[in-house]
């Protein structure tokens, strides 16, 4: 395994501990995997910080172990420079899907890869995968 798919793969289990309801209802496990300087650009348009994501995410949809989760599919990523990884994928929750797009970092001299922007953008019914 090479240094890229390494650093894809991490960025893809973080990604993916993020939709974990455990995860999602925890703000000291969230806090390991958001970098303290992210940002999202939710599907309903709203920007939120780290400080509103980590307040919100445990009262936000799939944060509970017991109800509907989000459902990903697609995930791939691109290492766009060391230290910084691009993901795209979509998610189905509630019926209602989006597309995601995340850039996860390391900086250097640390190990652990975090979450630094996050966009959604909502798929309307019936919208294909090549539209735009």
């Amino acid at each position: 395994m090479n240094e890229e798919t390494t650093d894809v793969g991490a960025a893809i289990a973080g990604e993916l501990q993020l939709l974990d309801p455990t995860v999602r209802a925890s703000r000291s496990l969230a806090e390991q995997l958001l970098d303290p300087e992210f940002t999202e650009v939710g599907a309903s348009g709203r920007r939120w910080t780290y400080e509103e994501m980590l307040a919100a995410l445990p009262e936000m949809s799939g944060a509970d172990a017991n109800g509907p989760r989000v459902e990903p599919s697609g995930m791939t990523g691109a290492v766009l420079a060391p230290g910084l990884v691009h993901l795209t994928y979509e998610t189905v929750f509630g019926g209602n899907r989006a597309r995601r797009s995340s850039l996860w970092r390391r900086k250097r001299g640390e190990t652990a890869w975090r979450m630094y922007y996050h966009q959604a953008t909502p798929v309307p019914a019936g919208g294909g995968q090549n539209e735009s």
